[in-house]
């Protein structure tokens, strides 16, 4: 029996070594030729094209500062000062949030302070809790690329 388990293990230990080729002169390499379709380097193209457009367009974000115009837990109250700063400073973008039990107004997408601090001034005659500057993270739009050709 010992015999036969040695003879089995000399025997797998030479075939976990089958495909080694060290020792021998007879080393010889194959080659894989692949064909491969020129439709998919257009279609890698146009993905990519199509993903510097949407990344373009959606814009960065930075810090900056933002108007706090409204901090209430009046839904309504919120959505109508949304609407007053819509229609009085149509360039500004209104962010309405809420982190229960609060809806939280913000405006604006202002680089320096001196810039919010304009907009604050004319606002704070429409809101009479009063407006603040805060801190925040904004979205800017960066200036249009020319196209790499």
């Amino acid at each position: 029996m010992k015999l036969f388990l040695l003879a089995a293990f000399i025997f797998f230990l030479k075939a976990g070594f089958a495909q080694s080729n060290t020792g021998e002169l007879n080393n010889t390499t194959a080659n894989v030729i692949v064909h491969k379709d020129p439709r998919i380097d257009m279609l890698t193209q146009k993905q990519a094209d199509i993903n510097m457009a949407v990344k373009r367009a959606t814009g960065y974000t930075t810090k900056g500062y933002r108007l706090m115009i409204i901090h209430t837990n009046k839904r309504d109250e919120a959505i109508d000062a949304k609407t007053k700063v819509y229609t009085y400073f149509p360039e500004l973008k209104a962010y309405l949030l809420y982190q229960a039990p609060y809806f939280k107004l913000k405006a604006g997408n202002f680089k320096t302070r001196e810039e919010a601090e304009k907009y604050r001034r004319n606002m704070n005659n429409m809101f009479p809790k009063g407006v603040f500057i805060i801190n925040d993270v904004i979205e800017i739009r960066p200036e249009k690329e020319p196209f790499d050709e």
